[in-house]
């Protein structure tokens, strides 16, 4: 019973009915686990328990503390979910039931289905922030008696843990898991290095003890005499910070350590800052190091003033204020809400930080195409260094480093996101590309009907903004690709003297079956995409007295109509560089859609020897607006000033150029390879003709393969 009376004991924070409640999960538990043993020989009751104790340190629910305790019982042995709400409540049977499904996820299995298991872990945090608490405090007993398994076993969930869990834990503010965390992971991934850290801590430790002790009473004697009550206490880094900092910043250990961290706690939030006047008077600021965590909190809830000093002998003092409430908050973050429900909810605010997040996860979920794609969103939005940036009704808005106009339109609302053209930054118009800082007060410009360019995803660094890029994109290429196998099949058809609306539902779901599609617009995207030929779908679709397999009779069919404006699902190739008025034929690409060649591009000649069916008669319309690239080569002789006047000419015809390389090919002549846009055939064989008139250049070809 030993470890039943270690677990009472901590439980005094609960009324006498509640710690019933745990003691009848526990005996539940022991008998559930009855014959089995961990891998260290220990009967398995010891497990629940210990991770029951980590909760109860954080003054959890009993509902969390009767979870954890019963939290493998519907995996690890017989009992079922119904069982437990029987003999307990629904909702500690919802906890365990969320627990147990997250399950392991194994890095050895495959991607996808280690995403998967991520995803079913995040979607059941959003229904019960508890679900993680308890199974961050399962994964930290299970890191903490790590050493019992093989070399690799640990490597691999040291890994996992440092790669969710960690981030998981910070996201949610609890600073203490993460430390305890990180620390474990980096004993079981690097031994040598962390045994090195250590003990250059220990032999450091001696020479810093006289310094820390100076500094301390400095402040504690300065805080004292402006009769502020407040504690001060040294910050000892932890091995994993240290060795992160050595590896981002590089930067020798004892250039790290030569850095003395200090925290004082005050009971005020007004006192933060009068701590904060006391020591900037006592030691010199260091300018550009001061953030106020305290009137714009982190993401996860954090709190604190943060300043740097040069302290005595120009020794670098970094200073962390903040109130006793800011300081649980800080430790045990999300769970603190439940270590201080007594008050009127001041943690609250992390609560609602942390349902906000999760409700994003959930809007991620339901846009992103599959888990892999949610698991890139998510660890992309585990990982934020944040800047502050404002509204232009002044309100703040917290986004990961490296955010740009892009990503601040998208975390406004996804509409404004969709519809974004432009941007301005402080009142000065800027590229959406452009990266914010701290400070900036953006307004974004929108225009009814814009939509997101793919070109985006280059440059958006939130995981909002990536998904619902993504999401807009798929949905607009699924409907111009319907539309495209829409044209294909009615050409196909028009070959066998058949209208579409003629053919009977039928027949329809027939064909649909056989392809193996659900809906018609399944097909058609299919078709549209080049993934299946259209003749084949309409042979499908004829009448059951036709010959099937009879040559294509009467008239040869139509060429398809190019306008240009179809959007993604129609291509044209780099290598021959179409535009209108050139003769062309289109090649169907399977996940391309169409791809258009002029009729003798030496890639497309190939082809049709090879794969004629995937090739097919197409023609511009008569009236086509819009640019399109084609490429130049011009020799030019080296005079002065004749690149100037040959841009000047170009620029003189209405066109625009995209791009410009100029390479010498000897002494006296130079070639110049340039893409412009034009409008059709005509119109670059008058800015040709403009060319040729200039005395500086000797030959002038469309470029092509």
């Amino acid at each position: 019973m030993q470890t039943l009376e270690s677990l009472t004991e901590k439980l005094n924070y609960l009324a006498p009915d509640q710690v019933e409640g745990i003691i009848r999960a526990y005996h539940f538990a022991k008998e559930a686990h009855e014959g089995q043993f961990r891998r260290s020989g220990d009967p398995y009751i010891v497990h629940p328990v210990a991770v029951c104790k980590i909760l109860a340190d954080m003054h959890m629910d009993p509902q969390s503390l009767m979870a954890a305790l019963l939290h493998d019982v519907i995996e690890d042995t017989g009992v079922s979910k119904e069982t437990l709400e029987e003999d307990f409540d629904p909702v500690v049977a919802e906890i365990v039931d969320g627990v147990s499904k997250i399950g392991a996820i194994k890095f050895e299995s495959k991607a996808v289905q280690q995403a998967e298991n991520f995803r079913k872990m995040m979607l059941a945090m959003t229904k019960d922030i508890r679900v993680i608490l308890v199974k961050l405090a399962d994964r930290l007993h299970n890191m903490r008696t790590l050493g019992v398994l093989h070399p690799q076993k640990r490597r691999r969930v040291a890994t996992e843990t440092l790669e969710i869990y960690a981030p998981i834990a910070n996201r949610l503010g609890m600073n203490n898991f993460r430390v305890e965390l990180e620390d474990l992971c980096f004993n079981n991934l690097y031994p040598m290095r962390a045994d090195r850290i250590k003990r250059a801590v220990k032999s450091n430790r001696g020479n810093r003890k006289d310094m820390v002790a100076r500094i301390q009473e400095s402040l504690s004697n300065r805080l004292a005499q402006e009769s502020i009550e407040a504690t001060v206490f040294g910050r000892e880094k932890h091995i994993y910070s240290i060795y992160e900092k050595m590896k981002s910043q590089h930067k020798p250990f004892n250039q790290i350590m030569d850095v003395y961290g200090f925290r004082i706690t005050v009971s005020s939030v007004d006192d933060c800052y009068r701590v904060l006047g006391v020591v900037h008077n006592l030691y010199k600021p260091i300018p550009g190091r001061f953030k106020d965590y305290v009137a714009i909190p982190k993401a996860n809830g954090y709190q604190s003033l943060h300043t740097t000093l040069k302290g005595m002998n120009g020794v670098p003092i970094e200073i962390q204020i903040r109130t006793h409430e800011m300081e649980a908050m800080a430790d045990n973050g999300i769970a603190a809400h439940w270590l201080y429900k007594s008050d009127p909810d001041p943690a609250g605010g992390a609560q609602n930080r942390a349902k906000e997040w999760l409700k994003g996860l959930l809007e991620m979920q339901q846009r992103a195409g599959n888990s892999l794609e949610f698991i890139e969103h998510v660890k992309m939005d585990l990982f934020p260094d944040e800047v502050y940036v404002f509204t232009p009704k002044g309100n703040i808005l917290e986004l990961p480093s490296g955010s740009t106009p892009v990503d601040f339109a998208y975390s406004v609302h996804t509409d404004v996101g969709n519809s974004c053209v432009a941007a301005r930054i402080d009142h000065r118009l800027v590229p959406l590309s452009t990266p914010l800082e701290s400070g900036n007060t953006i307004q974004v410009i929108t225009a009814p009907g814009a939509c997101p360019n793919p070109a985006w995803l280059s440059f958006v660094i939130t995981a909002k903004a990536r998904s619902n890029i993504r999401h807009f994109l798929k949905n607009q290429r699924r409907s111009e690709s319907v539309e495209l196998g829409q044209r294909l099949l009615n050409k196909a058809l028009a070959a066998f003297d058949i209208e579409f609306d003629s053919i009977p539902e039928d027949r329809l779901n027939t064909a649909l079956n056989e392809a193996g599609f659900e809906t018609f617009d399944d097909l058609l995207e299919d078709i549209g995409l080049g993934n299946q030929m259209a003749q084949i779908a309409a042979r499908r679709l004829l009448p059951q007295d036709e010959d099937n397999t009879s040559e294509l009779g009467g008239d040869k069919p139509k060429p398809l109509i190019i306008r240009g404006t179809e959007g993604m699902v129609i291509n044209f190739a780099k290598c021959c560089r179409p535009i209108p008025g050139d003769s062309i034929i289109g090649h169907l690409s399977a996940g391309r859609g169409m791809v258009i060649h002029i009729h003798d591009c030496k890639n497309i000649t190939s082809e049709m020897k090879e794969n004629p069916e995937k090739c097919l008669e197409v023609n511009w319309a008569k009236k086509i607006e819009g640019e399109f690239p084609a490429e130049l080569r011009i020799e030019l002789e080296n005079d002065r000033g004749a690149l100037a006047r040959l841009a000047s000419v170009i620029s003189e015809t209405d066109i625009n150029i995209e791009t410009i390389n100029l390479k010498e090919k000897d002494a006296h002549l130079s070639v110049v390879k340039m893409r412009i846009a034009v409008h059709d055939r005509a119109h670059l064989a008058r800015a040709i003709r403009k060319l040729r008139q200039l005395k500086a250049v000797n030959k002038i070809t469309r470029a092509r393969n």
